[in-house]
């Protein structure tokens, strides 16, 4: 059976790709004093700024970085440059797989985010249905449903997901 796709590929880019304007990284990528303190924490070079990248990746657009993901040269060097770190020492982020992972749930912990699974899931589903008979267009539902994900510490899951869900609640 064939996907079901509400959103054009630059529909999809724009919702769930990292910013790569001075505005959005401005405002969205700026780390603060306590996050930085967090971020220090981490032993290596490399896991700084993975870690920095993961953080910066789940507050907006609201996912979590994939493993072989290539990191848009702006965001490492803005981010980099608020840790003092450049962009050749990410190459060898998570040589383990198991750091993105303790990665991955050290963000969760800290900051409060939850997957979209089990309860949330539920949740949201809900809050779709209503979303939908309200949406005028499909990138609409889109949006809107990944904005809310982002307002409730929601990690977003993969635009396919999303998609079928929109497409499913319209």
């Amino acid at each position: 059976m064939p996907r079901r796709t509400v959103l054009t590929e630059r529909q999809r880019a724009l919702l769930f790709g990292l910013p790569t304007d001075e505005v959005m990284l401005l405002r969205h990528y700026s780390l603060s004093d306590g996050d930085v303190e967090i971020i220090q924490r981490r032993r290596r070079p490399e896991n700084r700024l993975g870690f920095a990248l993961q953080l910066c990746a789940l507050r907006y657009p609201g996912r979590l970085l994939q493993r072989g993901e290539v990191i848009p040269e702006k965001v490492v060097a803005f981010i980099g440059a608020q840790l003092g770190l450049t962009g050749e020492q990410l190459l060898e982020y998570a040589a383990r797989r198991q750091t993105r992972y303790q990665h991955s749930s050290a963000l969760q912990k800290l900051y409060g985010y939850r997957p979209f699974e089990g309860l949330a899931r539920r949740e949201f589903l809900d809050w779709l249905a209503g979303a939908a008979e309200a949406a005028r267009t499909n990138e609409g539902l889109a949006q809107a449903m990944v904005d809310e994900l982002r307002d409730r510490h929601v990690i977003v899951p993969a635009p396919t997901t999303v998609e079928r869900l929109c497409a499913g609640a319209l």
